[in-house]
């Protein structure tokens, strides 16, 4: 099994974007989360050695694979790091079997047949071995370019948003496989996502990039579902985020009460650092409120705010729902319950918030 991944590296990659990131990762899958341009795939690019750092180190345990301060560089092919692009880029005019043997070539016949049919068989497409690419689904064409960048045994796995274009279905499958080949390899698996779906199947741990830099560091809920920052939270698709002032603080009860802008309406949430009379900024999923078009009575959430709904848009499979309550809220909704509940512009509604469904976050 290989080692840990230990990459710190700067990079001027142009006038307006630096990279200055260092991250140590354990073998295991790691996302690597963040909104478009903040430096993700420039990250992997470094480790692969496809851009040249402007200084740094990074190694797999004990191989260094570059340092500027012994000169050490190690060329792309040298460095046994795996890299699955999202445009997958497979050699059209090779079968299946010619692209996995591409990338062993040089072992012996009767190991690069070995290497070959077991990862065909990993990722079940040992009855696709003679076909093409241009014959191949979406999803044939993903476990193909996986199985390729496997057959040569590397000591580490860049994923750069492997999954972004296939179906729930298809990616599930391919997910439950990755895992499996991970559980029997242990080595450190870097994996670009914009899907918070995959972060929590595959994540064992996920860094959070913005702006070229390391956000934060954690498992998928202690960085996604508990963001400290309201950039994360804006990445990890907190529909809402209010400010507030602290207008009563219950530490025996861990909890605050927090007026929303300049409006009447209040939330308790939990509590913060900050004082009475403070300000503090809110974040709110849009699928963690409830809806009723009836004052709800006896619930154990402790928020229940009475608002006007404004809007109605449907959303692929979801309705958002636009309300007034003080201040706008966004609240995610199925078509069914938008039916069952007759919902109507404008009608009076009440949301209804847990207390721990509110996230404190700093700016």
């Amino acid at each position: 099994m290989a080692g840990p991944l230990h990459a710190s590296v700067r990079a001027q990659m142009s006038e307006v974007f630096t990279l200055d990131v260092s991250v140590d990762l354990p073998p295991g899958i790691t996302i690597l989360f963040g909104a478009s341009g903040s430096g993700k795939s420039t990250l992997l690019r470094a480790i692969a050695g496809l851009a040249r750092p402007d200084a740094g180190r990074i190694a797999i345990g004990d191989r260094v694979l570059f340092d500027t301060a012994t000169g050490v560089d190690l060329p792309p092919q040298a460095r046994r790091v795996g890299y699955v692009f999202q445009q997958l880029a497979l050699f059209p005019h090779f079968t299946v079997r010619g692209n996995l043997e591409y990338g062993v070539a040089a072992l012996p016949p009767a190991e690069r047949t070995r290497r070959v049919e077991e990862v065909a068989r990993r990722f079940h497409i040992d009855r696709l071995m003679e076909r093409r690419p241009a014959r191949l689904s979406g999803g044939e064409r993903q476990r193909v370019a996986l199985a390729r960048a496997l057959v040569t045994d590397p000591d580490l796995l860049l994923l750069d948003e492997p999954l972004s274009a296939l179906d729930y279905a298809t990616q599930s499958r391919i997910i439950e496989d990755l895992r499996a080949w991970n559980a029997a390899h242990g080595i450190p698996v870097l994996y670009v996502t914009h899907a918070h779906r995959e972060v929590f199947a595959l994540g064992e741990r996920c860094v959070v990039l913005d702006h070229g830099r390391v956000l934060a560091v954690g498992t998928p809920h202690e960085v996604i579902d508990l963001p400290a920052h309201e950039t994360i939270a804006q990445i990890a698709g907190f529909e809402n985020l209010f400010t507030a002032t602290v207008t009563a603080r219950r530490p025996s009860n861990g909890v605050m009460q927090c007026r929303l802008g300049e409006s009447l309406s209040e939330l308790e949430v939990p509590l913060g650092m900050a004082d009475v009379g403070g300000s503090v900024r809110l974040a709110i999923r849009a699928g963690d409120i409830l809806l009723a078009v009836e004052e709800p009575r006896g619930l154990s959430a402790r928020n229940v705010l009475r608002g006007t709904l404004t809007s109605l848009t449907r959303e692929g499979p979801t309705v958002s729902a636009r309300v007034d309550a003080g201040e706008p809220f966004i609240v995610h909704l199925t078509p069914g319950a938008v039916e069952a509940l007759h919902l109507m512009v404008p009608m009076p509604v009440w949301l209804v918030l847990k207390t721990h469904s509110c996230r404190v976050v700093s700016l």
